[in-house]
């Protein structure tokens, strides 16, 4: 168990420099389409069509954010 904590927390440290190179209309597109995916997937019972649906328009919205 402990391994697998390690490994999650190696993870999560790894993805959060992913975004260090980002532009702030990027980062807005990245949380906009993930924010859309779990609408999308809630709204939908978990469908594979709503959360992708959900996350492309999420993504549409969050790269219009700021403009």
């Amino acid at each position: 168990m402990n391994m697998i904590k390690t490994c999650a927390i190696l993870a999560f440290a790894a993805s959060l420099g992913a975004c260090s190179g980002m532009t702030t209309q990027d980062r807005n597109t990245a949380i906009g389409a993930g924010v859309g995916a779990v609408g999308g997937a809630a709204l939908t019972n978990g469908s594979a069509l709503g959360t992708v649906g959900g996350a492309a328009v999420g993504g549409v919205i969050g790269h219009e954010v700021g403009r």
